[in-house]
């Protein structure tokens, strides 16, 4: 579940046998490989054309993009092979594994999503510490996956729901809205999606409270794999005037422990020797390499990417 501006669609059985159609046509001329991603307008839909660009320009691999109802979706796909790939953040991976979706393996960390409350600038508040008594959205009942985030980012500065005002909203979207509409004294998005420009211009001006380090550690019991990492003022990062430390967790590629080890190697190297490619389509991608794909997760890394890691030196890197 990425935190963008995005539908869902119903995946139907229909869905299903196109898809399965597309993978089995053009025979022995050559094999074709489904990448599930989120729906077309998404930030990680954007991310699988890039890399499927790249697979089929330079390497000759037909890879088909399928986009999907989101991430509750991608992973089971993927897991029982019906999808080659899949794109989804730490905390859906990780869920999918713990509730039961067998042959889970990830490929490796492609991008990271910074996320955060965003303020007005005219509020005065600049740290997360000052939404205590605050209107803050809550719930998110659409996107399960950011209740514990938004939990985790209020612990940075102590708080809890009972320091708070909540308001209950079932998505980013919605948080955003509210704030719009003056129902709500923040809201919590990504960097990099429209929406966030457009409540900028709607209300005068935005900033992203800064977390506190210090506080990372209550952070992390509430949700392990949030990270922190400086931003600092440029055109992707509306609400940003000065160097800030920011709320991060990363999306994973990942794969099925029954796919090829030499398919996922492939994929790789491929990825890795055409980074310029990637950034071309996908700007976001410009921290993929091979030390930032390699964290120690709890899903268990694939044969085919180990033996990546490895022939090229690099160890697996702790969460910051």
């Amino acid at each position: 579940m990425s935190i963008h501006t995005r539908k869902f669609w119903p995946v139907t059985a229909l869905t299903v046998g196109l898809a399965a159609l597309a993978l089995n046509s053009g025979g022995a001329a050559a094999q074709t490989y489904g990448f599930a991603t989120l729906p077309a307008g998404t930030l990680n839909y954007r991310t699988a054309s890039a890399i499927a660009k790249v697979l089929k320009e330079k390497a000759g691999m037909n890879v088909l993009v399928q986009p999907t109802a989101g991430d509750q979706v991608i992973v089971p796909m993927v897991g029982s092979g019906e999808a080659n790939i899949g794109i989804s953040n730490a905390m859906e991976v990780h869920n999918g594994a713990a509730q039961g979706v067998k042959d889970l393996r990830i490929i490796g960390a492609a991008h990271a999503l910074r996320v955060g409350f965003f303020v007005s600038k005219k509020s005065g508040m600049t740290k997360v510490a000052d939404l205590k008594g605050k209107r803050v959205p809550t719930g998110f009942s659409a996107m399960r996956a950011l209740e514990p985030a938004v939990r985790a980012i209020l612990a940075t500065a102590g708080l809890t729901e009972k320091d708070i005002k909540p308001v209950l909203v079932p998505n980013v979207i919605r948080s955003a809205n509210d704030f719009a509409n003056g129902a709500a004294d923040s809201f919590f998005f990504a960097f990099g999606a429209p929406k966030v420009r457009e409540v900028d211009a709607t209300v005068g001006g935005i900033r992203m409270v800064e977390v506190n380090a210090d506080g990372m550690d209550a952070a992390r019991k509430i949700m392990r794999w949030g990270y922190l990492n400086t931003v600092k003022p440029g055109p992707a990062f509306v609400g940003v005037d000065k160097p800030i430390q920011v709320y991060s967790f990363d999306n994973l590629l990942f794969t099925s422990a029954k796919t090829p080890d030499d398919f996922v190697y492939k994929v790789l190297d491929t990825l890795f020797k055409n980074k310029k490619d990637l950034v071309s389509v996908q700007p976001v991608l410009g921290e993929f390499s091979p030390q930032f794909a390699y964290k120690k997760y709890d899903v268990p890394y694939h044969p085919g990417a180990l033996k990546y890691f490895k022939e090229h030196n690099i160890q697996p890197a702790a969460l910051q």
